[in-house]
């Protein structure tokens, strides 16, 4: 939805045009498909998902935000009530909570609702999403615990780096590796708990050297950005 400490799959979703009065008078009639989708993340962020707008919460796109959010303890309960952490139920839930993501992206461009609430929380609802389906991993064995104790490492620490950003008033641009990222780790989890382990393995591999990558750049882009802000 903006420029965000960390990044998510469909959440830089809400870029569009600044929605100064030429972006109102452009209107949802003048969003193309590739904006639409979340490939044309051409222009400044919407100025309501700055730091220190209001966080509107009432919003379409945040009510799918306060769904995928409330679906997580329910996908943990089903996915550790069951027998052996496979299949389609749980598969299924982690799946809609990861795509739903995407949706209040595509709700947000469509309805310009843009808020500074669904910057915040869609990041965080990524973050806890891919906590829970490491949760769910480690529990059955499904994938590798070295990896997994890596990637929930790393994000935990994205988590502190975002709050830390927030205390000095930084927002850490989101970068290519990062999104890139998203696809095979939240795949590595779906696949597992399908029953394709292999597959779930290589795809955790692959996320987890590109969520690294990303981490670096980000705690770089950080660094320069508060020493910016400190000496202006």
């Amino acid at each position: 939805m903006a420029q965000r400490p960390l990044e998510r799959p469909g959440a830089d979703a809400a870029r569009g045009p600044s929605p100064g009065p030429a972006g109102a008078r452009a209107g949802p009639a003048r969003l193309g498909l590739a904006r639409l989708l979340g490939l044309d993340r051409s222009g400044p962020p919407p100025a309501q998902t700055q730091a220190g707008q209001p966080l509107r919460p009432w919003t379409i796109p945040n009510a799918i935000g306060f769904l995928r959010l409330t679906l997580i303890p329910v996908f943990l309960t089903v996915a550790l009530s069951s027998r052996d952490g496979r299949g389609a139920l749980p598969a299924t839930l982690f799946a809609v909570i990861g795509w739903g993501d995407y949706a209040d992206g595509i709700a947000a461009r469509l309805t310009r609702q843009y808020s500074r609430l669904g910057t915040l929380m869609d990041p965080i609802t990524d973050r806890l999403l891919v906590i829970s389906g490491a949760v769910v991993c480690w529990h059955f064995d499904l994938l590798p615990h070295w990896a997994l104790a890596i990637l929930a490492a790393r994000e935990l620490f994205m988590l502190l780096l975002a709050r830390y950003g927030l205390s000095r008033g930084v927002d850490v641009s989101i970068n290519w590796p990062g999104r890139l990222a998203v696809a095979p780790v939240m795949g590595s989890f779906f696949f597992a708990m399908l029953g394709l382990e292999a597959l779930g393995e290589a795809t955790l591999y692959l996320g987890l050297a590109l969520a690294l990558l990303a981490t670096a750049l980000y705690v770089r882009s950080g660094l320069r950005a508060a020493r910016n802000a400190s000496h202006p």
